[in-house]
């Protein structure tokens, strides 16, 4: 499998657009669970960290400028710039 981050990204962005551009981490991350649930669970060692991850890759969007912290702040969620 590709990169985590590289396969988690735009899982994120996918999150994020659905019913709105905010999400909590904790939002996001179900988000992810119930559209992506068949690929986590064929995707080897990602199955198992793939939450640790996601931080992971929502900081890397955040180096790239498509994503910002929600509130300003790191642990409150993310949102699309």
């Amino acid at each position: 499998m590709a990169n985590n981050t590289e396969v988690l990204k735009p899982w994120i962005v996918e999150a994020l657009q659905s019913g709105g551009r905010e999400k909590s981490i904790l939002e996001v991350a179900k988000f992810v669970w119930e559209h992506h649930e068949q690929e986590l669970r064929d995707a080897g060692d990602l199955f198992f960290s793939w939450q640790y991850d996601l931080r992971w890759a929502a900081q890397a969007l955040r180096n790239e400028g498509e994503l910002k912290a929600k509130d300003g702040k790191r642990s409150g969620g993310w949102e699309l710039v």
